[in-house]
């Protein structure tokens, strides 16, 4: 059962988890110990047993909840305004500048192959930020088809699909090759298959 927290209680518990991110994103998450996180947060070891009675396999399962988060925010807002091909071109920029700052380290990966052994919460992470970042495709291609700007017998929730299928596909080949060849390839060859269909050039 979840406790329910005061408005300070969420706010040094989240203070614990960005914590936590950054030490990991220094670090890397095989390093950080519990007291790394104590000493960055000024948290004493009672107050992090408090928010996470379980130790560091829960601390890390929240902090991997922290990262698919940010990988959404750091996508805004073009992702939630999908409404042009301007816009779509921008979200496009956006990702491909979001995953080249990233380059081949990938903190949430690194978490959830961290966590994904004993935490069954780790694929409950995944399948969430999947289905959020699917949803907003989704919502993008329902938008532009409104406009006429995307054929109407375009099925929204498949097209999204194959472009977050792109997504994943061309970054697993970054972090493996450390080249982001393959992330715009799927991106500008889904792109153009949706806009080529609306007969707009």
């Amino acid at each position: 059962m979840t406790r329910a927290l005061t408005r300070k209680g969420v706010a040094t518990r989240q203070r614990i988890v960005v914590g936590a991110a950054a030490e990991i994103r220094e670090r890397g998450v095989e390093e950080v110990r519990l007291e790394d996180v104590m000493a960055r947060t000024g948290t004493s070891k009672g107050q992090l047993f408090h928010y996470f009675p379980e130790g560091k396999e829960e601390l890390l399962l929240a902090v991997a909840e922290h990262e698919a988060d940010q990988v959404l925010t750091d996508q805004e807002p073009m992702l939630s305004n999908l409404t042009s091909w301007p816009a779509w071109q921008a979200w496009r920029d956006r990702l491909i500048e979001r995953y080249l700052a990233q380059g081949v380290k990938c903190p949430l990966n690194a978490l959830l192959g961290q966590a994904g052994r004993r935490a069954p919460g780790a694929q409950a992470v995944v399948t969430g930020l999947m289905w959020r970042w699917q949803g907003k495709i989704t919502e993008g291609v329902r938008q532009m088809q409104s406009t006429g700007d995307i054929a109407p017998e375009v099925d929204a929730e498949r097209a999204a699909a194959a472009l977050l299928a792109g997504i994943q596909g061309g970054v697993l080949l970054m972090l493996t090759t450390g080249k982001i060849d393959h992330l715009e390839a799927a991106l500008d060859v889904n792109l153009g298959s949706l806009r080529a269909g609306s007969g707009t050039t």
